[in-house]
């Protein structure tokens, strides 16, 4: 059985291979269009895949061995920001496609490295560190490909691999995510591959024994709930029975 750091990267290559494959067939009209990020455009949700994907080289890089001379963030993000939506698109498919080719290019023992993403407290296995960018690439893929396909959901391998990555070694990213005094009594949730836990802090745990509430939907649906993109219109299918409703979760989980 592949190891789930194999199987993060391997999502990774699958996201990015679906998500160029769609994007060089939009039109310049189409990258204008409203993403399923309301306040980005196609083209603007693709610049921050790719800005991401520029700024998150160079601590890879340096897991490598390699020396590396970076622009600052801001200097980075206003350049994205100021550039046209072709180019926007054009440089996601550049960055993401290089960010991606150095991660399959690492070695064993690189793979087993720590990297300093400089925003946390300190260096995180190379393994949090994807797990972080596949979240974000599955949920902003989801945002680019439902602009055109209102049934699109996260891609299915993704979801799978997110929802363990979420009971492991990216679960402390659900006290980013979620909000749990909205609820004024603890829960617990049975969700695909899991449990979830609402109490003082969100917790996804592998299983509950005599769960409150039940989430009726697939992993997909989970994932994008977590990252507050279960909403109407998108949201047909997916219920929650028991102490609590969609909505109460929808409250707890707002979305970034």
């Amino acid at each position: 059985m592949s190891s789930l750091l194999d199987r993060t990267i391997t999502a990774l290559r699958a996201e990015h291979d679906t998500l160029s494959g769609l994007v060089r067939t939009l039109t310049d009209d189409q990258l204008a269009t409203t993403s399923g990020a309301a306040e980005w455009t196609v083209a603007q949700a693709l610049s921050h895949l790719g800005s991401g994907a520029e700024i998150g080289l160079a601590p890879i890089a340096r897991a490598a061995g390699e020396t590396v001379a970076a622009e600052d963030n801001q200097t980075i993000w206003a350049r994205w920001d100021a550039s046209a939506p072709r180019a926007q698109a054009e440089g996601f498919l550049e960055h993401n496609g290089r960010w991606l080719e150095k991660i399959e290019a690492l070695t064993p023992e690189q793979l087993s490295s720590t990297v300093d993403l400089g925003f946390l407290p300190e260096p995180v296995p190379l393994l949090t560190a994807l797990g972080m960018r596949l979240n974000e690439v599955a949920n902003h893929s989801w945002d680019v490909r439902v602009a055109f396909d209102p049934a699109a959901g996260v891609a299915a391998g993704s979801a799978e691999v997110l929802v363990d990555l979420m009971g492991g070694p990216v679960g402390f990213m659900l006290g980013f995510l979620a909000k749990p005094a909205e609820l004024a009594n603890p829960v617990s949730v049975a969700v695909p591959g899991g449990g979830l836990v609402i109490d003082d802090a969100v917790t996804l745990v592998e299983g509950l024994e005599s769960p409150s509430a039940t989430f009726n939907g697939p992993a997909e649906a989970f994932v994008r709930l977590i990252n507050g993109r279960l909403k109407a219109p998108y949201d047909k299918g997916v219920t929650v029975e028991g102490a609590i409703t969609l909505d109460d979760l929808r409250r707890v989980f707002p979305g970034f």
